[in-house]
């Protein structure tokens, strides 16, 4: 099913939680909508699933005006951050529920019913669990059964809102994965909610990426991670180091360090930011008889267990801080350790021009 949000607004007293936003979700497409909390997203999958109203703007659904239609006219599933699972039903009978409740035209026979759960236990890998019930599961489990309840009642778009969310990091990323190949086996149109970069850039096809009820920018992972639309995109997704100062025909001017910005090559005297991140950071022992061509900094801590070592620094010059990224490999080959003086040199520096941070 093809979704397509148009002029969404909706206010909760002064605050704006959706700023007129407009978006589409391609057939059997796997989209997260990512941002920091309040910026909107969780409001936005509500909408569409019609748990709740827009202020104005439309919502439709394979091109038809779904923004009258009741929630379960919609054909959507719904999986919640906390499972919302019935505690007193065995985990056959959480499944079986939404086929149970279907008006008596529409609802399977007692044998459907029983196969279908089945199947979708089969499908979640729990066909083992089907007579317990959810305090006996454990958290990955029993979102994998709130899934498997979702999914029961065929429906044509599957919402989660931080399915994730309540479970410890290690699960987290088992279950991610997990959702990654069911999806590739459904092809079900799905829209996750998240504010973990990491989660959205590996599961998703596509991120929405919001902030203060807007849309900052729409893209596959590798766009919006390689090509970052704004400031505040490309300090969202990782680590990033700032180098603030002044912009004049193409060339930013940063505490005393230049840079070349060729793309802003028409900019007089514009504050400016140069954005780099950690692993873009090259670094080099510092050698005081040698004239070095880059920023002397001090290291101030070292974490070098496994194939990175990760190098927190401060200027000499300014007393700010960076944080570099390297193989452990050349961190081991420079013979260099906490209190040594390196010499940093940015790469791949991206700089915004006459923007917030």
């Amino acid at each position: 099913m093809a979704i397509e949000v148009r002029n969404i607004n909706k206010r909760f007293g002064n605050f704006v939680a959706l700023n007129n936003v407009s978006l589409s979700f391609k057939p059997g497409e796997l989209t997260a909508l990512l941002g920091p909390s309040g910026c909107g997203k969780t409001t936005l999958l509500r909408i569409i699933a019609g748990l709740e109203r827009p202020d104005s703007g439309q919502v439709l659904l394979d091109n038809e005006d779904a923004s009258e239609r009741h929630v379960r006219e919609r054909q959507v599933g719904f999986v919640f951050q906390h499972y919302a699972l019935f505690k007193h039903m065995t985990v056959f009978e959480n499944i079986a529920f939404g086929l149970r409740v279907k008006p008596r035209s529409e609802r399977p026979s007692e044998a459907q019913i029983k196969a279908r759960v089945h199947q979708l236990l089969e499908l979640v890998q729990l066909d083992w669990l089907a007579d317990r019930y959810p305090p006996q599961l454990s958290g990955g489990q029993r979102q994998r059964i709130a899934l498997a309840r979702a999914l029961a009642v065929e429906p044509k778009v599957l919402l989660l809102d931080e399915p994730f969310g309540a479970l410890d990091a290690k699960v987290r990323k088992e279950l991610r994965r997990w959702l990654r190949r069911l999806h590739d086996e459904l092809h079900v149109t799905s829209i996750f909610v998240t504010h973990d970069q990491e989660e959205a850039l590996e599961v998703a096809d596509r991120i929405v990426l919001m902030n203060k009820g807007n849309i900052e920018q729409v893209g596959s992972p590798a766009d919006v991670y390689n090509q970052p639309a704004s400031p505040f995109v490309y300090g969202f997704l990782g680590n990033v180091n700032l180098f603030r100062g002044r912009v004049h025909e193409g060339v930013l001017e940063a505490d005393g360090v230049t840079f070349d910005a060729p793309e802003h090559g028409g900019a007089k005297d514009a504050k400016g930011t140069g954005f780099v991140r950690p692993h873009d950071i090259e670094i080099d022992r510092y050698l005081p008889d040698i004239d070095s061509d880059g920023i002397v900094a001090v290291i101030r801590r070292a974490h070098a267990i496994g194939p990175l070592a990760q190098l927190d620094l401060q200027r000499e010059d300014n007393g700010d801080l960076l944080e570099a990224v390297v193989p452990s490999e050349r961190y081991a080959e420079l013979g260099v350790a906490e209190g040594d003086r390196l010499v940093v040199r940015p790469k791949r520096l991206r700089i915004f021009v006459d923007e917030a941070v």
